[in-house]
């Protein structure tokens, strides 16, 4: 009998109980095209999402755990680029892209010299699609009520734990010449390569 219609010898369900609060994990982050565009605000390659309901604009981010015990779990979170209600979910949202640029090019947040400045710049979103950094995993609520994992922080080389989690010691900021070869698809899309 074809294995499509007959289900008694089918593996079971496997439990995917939340990963605990505050787990440090190394993650990629791929982002999910919403098709918004809006060059204005150098918001292009078709990345950005816009809540027709709300004009808020945010980055459908998913993250995938690379290593460890949660290898290949898989957490989403909004990253904030413009709300109506205001400069704060933005704000937020800078910050944290902020936070991963820093956690995966290896930059101490206090670093201030020319060659941590800028490895915290990006040409594009295409920039951030399939980048790795060292994520601490949180918990909220999901439109049900239920308890959901999230990623709402990057963690940097000035954590303790930094190291362990990213696999390596920490690795120097890139050079001008790294960062540009770093970007040069920059104009596609991990869904489009």
């Amino acid at each position: 009998m074809s294995t499509w219609n007959d289900f008694n010898n089918a593996d079971d369900q496997q439990s995917y109980d939340l990963i605990p609060k505050g787990t440090l994990a190394k993650v990629r982050m791929t982002l999910r095209p919403g098709g918004y565009d809006d060059p204005n605000e150098g918001w292009t390659g078709g990345y950005a999402t816009r809540n027709d309901k709300t004009g808020s604009v945010y980055l459908n981010a998913e993250f995938v755990v690379t290593e460890g015990p949660y290898a290949r779990r898989k957490v989403w979170s909004l990253i904030g680029l413009h709300s109506g209600k205001g400069p704060e979910w933005a704000n937020m949202g800078r910050a944290f892209i902020k936070g991963i640029l820093n956690s995966a090019r290896g930059v101490h947040p206090s670093d201030e010299t020319p060659q941590a400045q800028n490895a915290r710049r990006i040409s594009g979103f295409a920039d951030l699609d399939g980048i790795e950094f060292v994520a601490k995993l949180d918990w909220e609520k999901d439109a049900k009520g239920d308890d959901k994992n999230v990623v709402k922080q990057a963690i940097a080389p000035d954590h303790k734990e930094y190291g362990t989690a990213m696999g390596a010691v920490s690795a120097p900021a890139p050079t001008p010449a790294a960062s540009t070869q770093a970007t040069s698809n920059a104009g596609r899309p991990s869904w489009a390569q």
